[in-house]
């Protein structure tokens, strides 16, 4: 009988058995039955696990149904060499310690074995001591070895995801991203996500807010789109060895036909932003991050949340710049089902830190284009308008000098033609009849003549066509855009709906626009607000322009569109008037008020 050989040392400080994963148990293979009981026993009472056989076909059944650690394997099985057995366990469990134990003293055996890949040898009889030392030293062995492939897996896996978060900033930093990049940097980002060698979620899903702030909307989403075709895809990347580092240049090609579902759930996520309680909007609020684990979080979660992801396990995390909320990301485990820990939370926060940027990037670049557009519609606004403001301060003139001619000689010149035709009848002498029809004849002249100037400026030949209205307000406003950012007026332009169009004098109701404007902003001497609307009623469009200025006096309001009427310093008093006359031309209503708080609202109603 083979017999362990004692010794009086104790082990109670070197344990072994945390050295074993959960579940894990020594394999002891050897074709004595006493040696089999002996060390099970001895190993019972160090708290290890252990399963045993005596051939090597028992060997690999143990191997196949449990999670074996260690193996100690006799050399001499009756079936198989263990040399032979060696060297195929060392190649398909690369992971597993092995510890060969044979009669033989023999060092070349010893050797042999260990160059073979056994981490020990042990003879019989064996010395509890030394088997006790080895199989503590062996699983210590292997659980560094572990760790040390999976911390060094892990630093890959940092470094991939390090180098890709600077091909981001590389990326985001070399160019101004319009829509169709942002699109492509959040895609690849999701994917990164996603990716085995990134976050490895299963899923992500992303939604932004509107422009307006109100609105909170889901735009992308990357994985699979039911857990039984997820290893199908999965195997389809691996297939095609496509790293982290690849993903911008497959963003375009990965949104398989997979994708479809999880696109139409993102595409189903609209959440107000006024719904405050809601999880998305909740995270957005505190730009904190939500951990949902089995429908629970530190936050009521919405049943219907859950049906729509078809998931009860997940996290939320804003997105957010210094300036405002914009969005959200989510990520699941949807196919593995595995938990969450907080360092994947973490990681998956610095994924959204970069989209958080690209985001706030691009509307960065959105806003400048928008100024630079507005500078050059400016521009070009002014160069087409320059002889039309001087046309117009020409035409606001010589209505003046009309009205003026009008108002000052016709009625002496009426006068002195009324009463030279009176005279004409009474005189009997040639000669005093000769000079009252001349005093007659010239004064006709000069009533005709002062007609004909009324009648230049009032009823000058429409040209009339039908165009569309909004883009010719927005140009007038621009014509404005350099004299409010000196004034420090604000301006809001508002066009609601489909752009009508009118059938006008585009250079007249121009005019009208720009006199309309401009004494917005004159009003507005210490900064303001200029605010232009327009919008379709029934079988009319209402156009107002409202300032936050001054504003007028009742009784300055009823005269506002007398002529030669003015409450400035500087001025003629004739441009309502002329608005006034050209709307009348065009059928179109205008009107005057004082709106609730400080300044004017001129409103103009065409009919269509």
């Amino acid at each position: 009988m083979v017999k362990l050989i004692p010794s009086s040392k104790k082990h109670k400080d070197q344990a072994p058995a945390h050295l074993l994963g959960d579940d894990e148990i020594i394999a002891i293979i050897d074709d004595s039955r006493e040696i089999l009981i002996l060390l099970e026993s001895y190993l019972k009472s160090q708290n290890l696990n252990s399963a045993s056989a005596s051939t090597a076909e028992g060997l690999f059944q143990i191997l196949e149904s449990s999670k074996v650690a260690l193996v100690l394997l006799d050399i001499g099985l009756p079936d198989r060499d263990g040399n032979e057995i060696l060297i195929e366990i060392v190649e398909k469990y690369p992971d597993l310690g092995i510890i060969m134990v044979t009669g033989t003293t023999d060092l070349q055996v010893a050797l042999d074995c260990l160059r073979k890949g056994a981490d020990d040898y042990l003879t019989k009889p064996v010395n509890i001591e030394q088997f006790y030392h080895t199989v503590f030293q062996t699983l210590k062995k292997r659980r560094m070895a572990i760790e040390n492939r999976l911390f060094q897996h892990a630093l890959e896996l940092t470094n991939s995801r390090m180098s890709f978060l600077h091909r981001l900033n590389l990326r985001m930093n070399s160019t101004y991203l319009n829509v169709i990049e942002l699109n492509q940097v959040l895609q690849a980002i999701l994917l990164g996500i996603t990716s085995e060698e990134g976050l490895q979620f299963n899923r992500a899903f992303l939604a932004l807010f509107d422009e307006a702030q109100t609105m909170l909307q889901g735009t992308l989403a990357i994985g699979p789109g039911k857990r039984e075709d997820a290893g199908r895809v999965w195997n389809e990347i691996r297939d095609r060895k496509l790293k982290l580092q690849d993903l911008f240049n497959t963003i375009e090609t990965d949104a398989s036909s997979s994708d479809i579902i999880v696109n139409e759930i993102v595409r189903s996520i609209v959440v107000p932003a006024s719904e405050i309680d809601h999880p998305f909007i909740h995270a957005c609020n505190h730009r904190k991050s939500i951990h949902v684990e089995h429908g629970q979080a530190l936050i009521e979660i919405p049943h219907h949340l859950i049906e729509t992801l078809g998931e009860d396990s997940f996290v939320i995390v804003p997105l957010f710049s210094p300036r405002r909320s914009l969005g959200v990301l989510i990520a699941d485990n949807f196919v593995t089902r595995k938990n969450i820990s907080e360092e994947e939370i973490t990681a998956l926060e610095i994924f959204a830190a970069q989209a958080s940027l690209a985001i706030e990037h691009s509307h960065l670049y959105s806003d400048m284009q928008s100024k630079i557009d507005e500078l050059e519609l400016v521009t070009q606004e002014l160069e087409r308008s320059k002889d039309q403001l001087v046309e117009a301060e020409r035409y606001s003139a010589l209505g003046h000098m009309s009205a003026q001619l009008v108002h000052a000689i016709r009625n002496p010149v009426t006068s002195i033609g009324g009463t030279s035709r009176l005279l004409s009848k009474r005189t009997s002498d040639p000669a005093q009849h000769k000079f009252l029809e001349i005093i007659k004849r010239e004064a006709n002249k000069i009533e005709a003549t002062l007609a004909d100037l009324f009648s230049f400026v009032s009823d000058a030949e429409l040209r009339k066509e039908r165009q569309p209205l909004f883009p010719l307000l927005r140009r007038s406003v621009m014509i404005f855009y350099g004299t409010m950012k000196k004034n420090n007026i604000s301006y809001e332009i508002d066009l609601q709906g489909d752009d009508p169009e009118l059938n006008i004098d585009t250079d007249k109701i121009r005019q009208v626009f720009l006199h309309l404007i401009r004494n917005g902003i004159e009003a507005m001497e210490q900064g303001g607000n200029l605010h232009v609307s327009a919008h379709r009623e029934g079988n009319s469009v209402e156009v107002s322009f409202r300032d936050s200025g001054s504003g007028m006096l009742n009784g300055d309001l009823d005269k506002a569109t007398d002529p030669f009427y003015t409450t400035k310093t500087y001025g003629t008093g004739m441009g309502l008037t002329l608005v006034e006359q050209i709307l009348e031309q065009h059928n179109a209503t205008f009107s005057l008020s004082q709106h609730d708080g400080p300044g004017m609202c001129a409103r103009i109603v065409f009919q269509t």
